[in-house]
């Protein structure tokens, strides 16, 4: 499995079998993970120095984070959307 989709899976534990089966037919979605991934990284990447562009930055990348979250969020709430059957009236006169 690819290691950016099982940085989303780490964030939403409990939608793995939705992450995997969205990540196997939509590259936009698996992009969106590689960028989430990325994302998290730095976020790591820049909790560790210490100097007065830090927190700026940690700032900047845990915000980025949260949002790319929210993105995987939501495509995953959109792609297990039912559409239910239309409920037509017969044409008038029928």
């Amino acid at each position: 499995m690819d290691q950016d989709v099982l940085v989303a899976i780490q964030r939403f534990p409990a939608r793995q079998q939705a992450i995997e089966a969205l990540a196997a037919r939509d590259k936009d979605f698996r992009s969106l993970c590689a960028d989430f991934a990325e994302a998290q990284a730095a976020l790591r990447r820049w909790e560790e120095p210490s100097s007065a562009v830090r927190e700026k930055r940690r700032a900047e990348y845990q915000t980025l984070v949260e949002e790319l979250a929210g993105e995987i969020a939501y495509a995953l709430d959109a792609a297990t959307v039912i559409p239910l059957p239309s409920r037509r009236l017969p044409p008038e006169g029928s």
